[in-house]
């Protein structure tokens, strides 16, 4: 399969809207992105109902549909959309969300007909708050980065950084739905039992070594039914979309917990995702070839396909920024800690979906998947603290003279995601971002 058959007229680089923001390049939501998200006007009483980002616009899904000028798939679609959560829609499957789009792109376009009716169903990003897309009913997080995995697998175990399942299954736990939110919000510092390596005995108090992950957050669309698993050849079009998900890490808590089992308090006290989803249609231009180094255990067959070998990797820049409480006071800008790209994902999204089935899981519709933690090859495009700090051992030093190993109280972390090319127009995520409180 080539990428040229993944795309459509919805993806056609000379479109442009009448919403004049949109065009203006560099803007992360021209008309060849429309992302999904639940909002409403900030601070109103008023119902949360689906949106799409159109330039600095929202379009008022619930308000669309009340317009009377779609119909078919497109106007069943828009109904599922002006529920307060997009869990219906995602489960209507893809050629639902691919009228939908194609519908969206039609009426947004210069020249629609249904401008005037449209022009009344915008809202202005910056007057609304936003809700979680949808009821995540599960949440698995992935561990499919293989630079992190070494990364932290040298500091935790310096004789055998990469378990040796590593590189035949694609790693993952089940994580806590309930303490998934949305970005904009903030958390305290989680407590919990840690035990430094030359105490005798554990200790109880607020984590000293709070950490973000850079992921990327995969959202399940239509569902599977149990003991019948995905292949991977349809798993994508079980991908609803992908955002952006910071999933908070209590390393010192972690460290004392995590043997046998793995991560539990550690992780289960806040994770934050972008309010944005990127629907895996909109991402069709940025999809590029997998492969596996040849001196690595090739995948198992279930797991591997020609499509998946051509096209199974998205192209996503991945950038963390701090924001320090002392740099808020001096109003200056956020610094940019590392640059990262999902390409260098060991494993794809197909993958684990496909892996994650295959024992007859069922996935429902809203599930969500935390990709792990994404870092680079170099030093400076990991993923999180630990790595940029070698374990607390090398404090980052910031433009302010300020440092960190460990984020501190008062810290708000910063994510981006962008993906550019050439003869594409590019397109973005929004932001996720929280910051620290200090512990209860």
């Amino acid at each position: 399969m080539s990428n040229h058959s993944l795309l459509n007229e919805t993806h056609d680089p000379q479109l442009t809207s009448w919403v004049e923001s949109a065009n203006v390049p560099g803007n992360e939501f021209p008309i060849q992105n429309l992302p999904f998200a639940i909002f409403r006007v900030k601070g109103s009483s008023e119902n949360f109902r689906g949106g799409v980002a159109i330039g600095d616009q929202v379009l008022d899904l619930a308000a669309a549909q009340a317009s009377g000028i779609f119909e078919g798939i497109a106007q069943q679609a828009l109904a599922a959309c002006s529920k307060d959560q997009l869990n219906d829609f995602m489960a209507m499957g893809k050629e639902a969300w691919s009228s939908l789009r194609a519908a969206l792109s039609k009426a947004l376009a210069v020249g629609s007909s249904a401008q005037a009716q449209l022009t009344n169903c915008l809202v202005v990003q910056a007057d609304v708050e936003y809700a979680l897309p949808c009821r995540i009913g599960d949440y698995t997080d992935f561990y499919t980065s293989i630079h992190h995995a070494t990364s932290v697998g040298k500091k935790f175990r310096p004789d055998n950084p990469l378990l040796p399942n590593y590189k035949w299954v694609p790693i993952g736990y089940h994580g806590r739905a309930s303490s998934i939110e949305v970005s904009g919000g903030s958390f305290k510092r989680p407590k919990g039992q840690t035990k430094a390596p030359t105490a005798t005995e554990p200790s109880f108090g607020p984590c000293k070594r709070l950490d973000y992950e850079l992921e990327v957050g995969i959202f399940v669309g239509q569902g599977n039914d149990l003991g019948s698993a995905i292949t991977i050849d349809k798993a994508e079009d079980h991908v609803f979309g992908l955002c952006l998900f910071n999933d908070w890490s209590a390393r010192d808590i972690q460290g004392w917990e995590y043997q046998p089992l793995g991560p539990f308090l550690s992780k289960s006290f806040a994770s934050t995702i972008s309010p944005w989803i990127v629907t895996t249609e909109a991402l069709a231009p940025f999809k590029s070839s997998w492969t596996r180094d040849e001196n690595d255990p090739q995948p198992m067959p279930y797991l591997e396909s020609e499509q998946n070998r051509a096209l199974g990797s998205f192209d996503i820049e991945l950038q963390v920024y701090l924001e320090t409480e002392k740099m808020r006071a001096n109003s200056e800008a956020a610094v940019k800690l590392s640059q990262s790209n999902f390409n260098d994902s060991y494993w794809t999204v197909a993958q684990m979906v496909t892996h994650h089935t295959v024992n007859g899981c069922n996935l429902r519709a809203g599930d969500m998947f935390g990709s792990g933690t994404q870092s680079g090859p170099k030093p400076e495009e990991a993923g999180s603290l630990l790595e940029l700090s070698n374990a607390g051992s090398e404090p980052v030093s910031l433009p302010n003279g300020e440092t960190r190993t460990f984020l501190e109280d008062g810290d708000n972390v910063i994510m981006k995601g962008y993906c550019q090319k050439a003869g594409a127009v590019s397109i973005g995520f929004g932001l996720v971002e929280a910051k620290v409180l200090p512990a209860e």
